[in-house]
């Protein structure tokens, strides 16, 4: 194919697609352009998961009427002039391509007034071709309405995913600049429902309040000298809230990382904060934490990325020093958190654990079972593909069950082992319409964020079938009055954030069965008696699935009477 200049029509959706990616990059580009307009109050919408309607409204300071056909010209901006203005950059947008590459891609309508104008300019665009503009009331500020998003793009909405998804994607762009920006007052409703509000107060507590509950906000320690935003930084300082080592969750979407109050992504500050909370989590489990690093805008790239979500740092390790310190002393400052120090002894075998019944035969001191490394006629453990009669010894660290076999020894986990049993008793109980729920003596209130509130929408059905009682009971509050049985011990409020924060494109009824499982099985460094070991083993035994939990993970490791044979030379 020879080489040509491409129609200008397709060079416009070729530049867009950097840009608009799905519809939450649609509202990040709209919001981002009401707060540098200097906007107080922000109204977002969407219909179809933002496919049929996007509106954002803001009352900043809108487009004077001869500017209005500029202002969707690509490469227009009022942002910056020159190249030397980069390092002087304040404003979140810059590069002038928002309202263009959206225009090439949708049917756009765009409502505006500035103070000084007696009344509001509106133009209509489709394909990106601009009709004549008209003369129309309008408060002070602008209106941007986005409808039928891709509409010429059908290859792209094939790569949509469910409107929920998409909702959820919005939602949280909207919670994070509310995050950001907590003197904004912002609103954001899905198909009719409002599903966030703020209250522009300038305390970032109340935003935490609005997106993430009381409940969490409760357990915010504040960083430095306290969360406020700084504006105009003219040195490097870290500011906002973390999360108690007691808030967790078990994924990375409620940490929240600002550079000069721009929403990014961050594997340096990631870094960072992980360090911080080094020793005061568990393994798999992440922080809550909101964090503004401000500094020069001279000491910071933010012109690196088409959709301007990534910077890049002139000092990088002063940034991370900065932030890990900032957040560690936070936590040690405010938090009973115990001092954690690098272990350098060799290892010893750990006391004898107390039991509540005699083993029917224990097992002595402990052997170290070494292999040489040059052997290669002593294989390693083999995962067991059928379970036999077996025999408990006893219980090694708390983790694991020592059972005797007809052909050699067994080491069983019983967090996984347990995990299975429970996987396959709910599932059939599911199967059958009958799962065993457990009523709470008071119902239980239960706050949500915006993506959650959207996530229970869709999926309360299948929560309801398993047991999980939840009606709405006000703004993002639910109440929650029967559990599974399972988890009547447990902490189901932590199960059930997890349910909702899953993403939706998994095999999600799966993965609720796997996760009331897990979070009701027997736990890693549980002492257990020689009868409920006992019980497991004959529990496990009439399980389809006994070798294997259902993470995918070996319930149990199997050294034969050959293989000990061979390593204490017998053979």
């Amino acid at each position: 194919m020879p080489i040509r200049v491409l129609d200008p029509r397709v060079v416009a959706q070729i530049a867009a697609g950097e840009v608009v990616e799905r519809p939450a990059s649609v509202v990040k580009e709209l919001v981002e352009n009401a707060l540098d307009a200097g906007a107080t109050q922000i109204a977002v919408a969407v219909r179809g998961g933002g496919v049929s309607l996007v509106q954002v409204t803001d009352n900043g300071a809108g487009i004077p009427a001869a500017e209005v056909a500029l202002a969707f010209t690509r490469h227009a901006t009022s942002k910056l002039a020159e190249l030397a203005d980069l390092g002087r950059l304040r404003s979140l947008g810059f590069r002038g391509e928002a309202l263009a590459s959206i225009a090439a891609v949708a049917e756009v309508e765009l409502l505006t007034r500035t103070a000084a104008e007696p009344v509001g300019t509106c133009v209509s665009l489709r394909d990106g071709v601009m009709g004549e503009p008209r003369r129309q009331g309008q408060p002070a500020g602008t209106t941007v309405t986005v409808r039928s998003l891709f509409h010429q793009v059908p290859a792209r909405l094939k790569f949509l995913k469910s409107q929920v998804t998409e909702n959820g994607h919005v939602a949280s762009v909207v919670s994070q600049y509310a995050l950001a920006f907590p003197e904004v007052k912002f609103t954001l409703t899905v198909d009719g429902r409002e599903t966030l509000r703020t209250l522009g107060s300038g305390r970032l507590l109340d935003s935490v309040i609005a997106v993430y509950g009381a409940a969490v906000a409760r357990q915010m320690l504040p960083l430095g000298d306290g969360p406020g935003w700084p504006s105009r930084p003219d040195s490097l300082s870290v500011t906002g809230l973390v999360g108690s080592p007691s808030l967790s969750r078990t994924n990375r979407s409620y940490l929240s990382f600002f550079v000069n109050r721009r929403w990014v992504n961050s594997r340096l500050l990631l870094g960072a904060v992980a360090e911080a909370y080094h020793g005061l989590l568990m393994t798999g489990k992440h922080p809550v934490a909101i964090i503004n690093l401000a500094l020069p805008p001279t000491e910071v790239d933010v012109n690196i990325h088409p959709t301007k979500t990534e910077v890049k740092f002139a000092n990088e390790s002063a940034v991370f020093s900065t932030v890990q310190k900032a957040v560690r002393r936070a936590l040690l400052a405010q938090a009973p958190v115990p001092q954690v120090t690098d272990v350098t002894t060799p290892y010893t075998a750990p006391p004898a654990a107390p039991r509540t019944a005699p083993a029917a035969s224990g097992i002595g001191s402990p052997v170290n079972v070494s292999r040489p490394a040059a052997s290669p006629a002593a294989p390693s453990p083999t995962m067991l593909t059928s379970l036999p009669i077996l025999r408990v010894l006893g219980q090694l660290a708390h983790n694991y069950i020592v059972a005797e076999g007809p052909d050699g020894l067994y080491l069983i986990d019983q967090h996984a082992a347990h995990e299975r049993v429970l996987f396959e008793e709910l599932k059939a109980e599911r199967s059958a319409g009958r799962v065993a729920v457990q009523g709470l003596l008071t119902p239980a209130t239960f706050e949500v964020s915006p993506r959650q509130a959207e996530a229970l929408q869709e999926r309360g059905t299948a929560l309801a079938d398993l047991g999980f009682d939840v009606a709405p009971f006000g703004d993002r509050t639910y109440l929650v009055r029967t559990v599974p049985a399972m988890l009547r011990e447990k902490d189901w409020a932590s199960t059930l954030r997890e349910l909702l924060d899953t993403p939706a494109d998994t095999d999600w009824a799966e993965r609720l069965i796997i996760t009331v499982a897990c979070h009701a099985a027997i736990r890693a460094g549980q002492s257990l008696t020689d009868e409920a070991m006992r019980a497991l083993l004959r529990q496990l035994e009439a399980t389809a699935l006994p070798h294997t939990c259902p993470h995918g993970r070996p319930t149990m490791l199997h050294l034969t009477t050959g293989q000990l044979a061979r390593e204490f030379g017998r053979s």
